[in-house]
């Protein structure tokens, strides 16, 4: 090769896409979904994916926190080619590529985006996966659990009360210090689901207990918002006392350990290449693929 180049549209270390074909074991798929259209303070997630993919060129493959190189196989398809204002149609298109990565023997990475597309994401794993069997691992600093969110039903706001629909094992919620009595007494009252506030992650260890004990499927969502804003300010929906980059740290290294067959990262809000939320944000998909 003559040109000594890379190409900040993809992810960094992403494997080209001709290598598909000579795939023979499960490997990982990236697809970003630039969707914004139900956020409803900070708008702008819908630029996420692009500074993500530009801000992971500042790693060494190399992970020098876990002292472990990242050898995982992984493909960055681009972006999903979103309706804007179209929920519902956008939704469809989530499912449907995320069921097309299966076909390709890949596990999807969502760059979204707003944390609606959770909801999709999840369906179209149900097409291969047994749904009932999943433990979601969601962190987040809002429950996002009302039924209606603004008169919508589906939404940024209402993701998570969808994917309890869909009746998944467990629903663990991690982080969480913002919710409506709704969705509180809603929490409560259903034993599928588990929340450990921000204020719990004082006592690590018993978080982490819960995390060893899960058993079969998992898919992982990540709000941005559910780090403290000292940590990452450029989110959609900031809410002070948020957890700590440490500390998601040490549960990442039990979770990646775990039979993980989704996971997604939302809610980065910025409009400024080398944004530093959209940093640690790439650093976060980085150590997920030097784990898992």
């Amino acid at each position: 090769m003559l040109l000594n180049t890379y190409n900040p549209g993809i992810f960094a270390f992403s494997k080209h896409l001709h290598d598909l074909k000579f795939l023979d074991e499960i490997a990982w798929g990236i697809l970003g979904v630039p969707f914004d259209s139900t956020s409803s303070y900070h708008a702008g997630s819908r630029l996420a994916p692009t500074l993500i993919r530009e801000s992971s060129f500042s790693f060494e493959k190399y992970n020098f926190a876990f002292n472990k190189e990242l050898t995982t196989s992984f493909f960055d398809l681009g972006n999903i080619d979103v309706i804007h204002g179209d929920l519902k149609r956008t939704s469809e298109l989530v499912e449907d590529s995320v069921y097309e990565l299966l076909s390709l023997k890949l596990k999807p990475i969502l760059l979204g985006g707003e944390h609606s597309i959770t909801y999709p994401a999840i369906k179209g794993l149900s097409n291969k996966f047994n749904i009932k069997e999943f433990t979601i691992i969601d962190f987040d600093a809002h429950m996002d659990m009302i039924d209606t969110y603004q008169g919508e039903k589906y939404s940024h706001g209402t993701v998570m009360r969808r994917v309890h629909d869909l009746n998944p094992k467990k629903i663990l919620q991690l982080g969480v210090r913002s919710s409506s009595k709704e969705e509180n007494d809603f929490g409560e009252t259903n034993k599928d689901i588990k929340i450990f506030s921000s204020n719990d992650f004082k006592n690590l260890n018993v978080i982490k207990e819960e995390l060893l004990a899960i058993e079969g499927p998992v898919y992982l969502s990540i709000d941005c918002d559910v780090f403290d804003p000292s940590y990452m300010p450029s989110t959609g929906n900031p809410v002070p006392n948020g957890i700590k980059i440490s500390d998601f740290e040490e549960l990442l290294k039990i979770i990646a350990k775990k039979d993980v067959v989704g996971f997604d990262i939302v809610e980065l809000s910025s409009k400024t290449l080398g944004d530093p939320s959209a940093v640690t944000v790439a650093k976060i998909i980085h150590d997920f693929l030097t784990l898992i």
